[in-house]
């Protein structure tokens, strides 16, 4: 049997597409699920609803949602969602250096 990588779990996760993204998103705060999709162009909303569970369950977001009319539900990262901003920080300093 061999040995899996440490960083295979967030290999795993932010190798999805999207997920990468819209971490990034949150990163300047809470937003609502049209100001995600504003903010990650050409993601469709039933991919980003699929996202957002999945960080959600993994311990990456949190979901608020406010008895107000009309409804507001906002996507929080949490703890550990902001501890990938240095991971996050180097995948754009990266991107920088060696897009084309």
């Amino acid at each position: 049997m061999t040995e899996e990588c440490a960083g295979a779990a967030c290999f795993r996760l932010l190798g999805k597409k999207w997920t990468a993204f819209i971490v990034w998103a949150l990163l300047d705060g809470p937003k609502r699920f049209t100001a995600l999709l504003e903010a990650a162009p050409g993601v469709r909303d039933r991919v980003l609803s699929q996202r957002l569970k999945e960080l959600e369950a993994a311990g990456i977001v949190t979901r608020s949602q406010y008895l107000e009319v009309p409804p507001r539900v906002e996507y929080e990262l949490t703890d550990r969602g902001r501890g990938l901003r240095p991971v996050i920080a180097e995948m754009e300093r990266w991107g920088r250096r060696w897009s084309a």
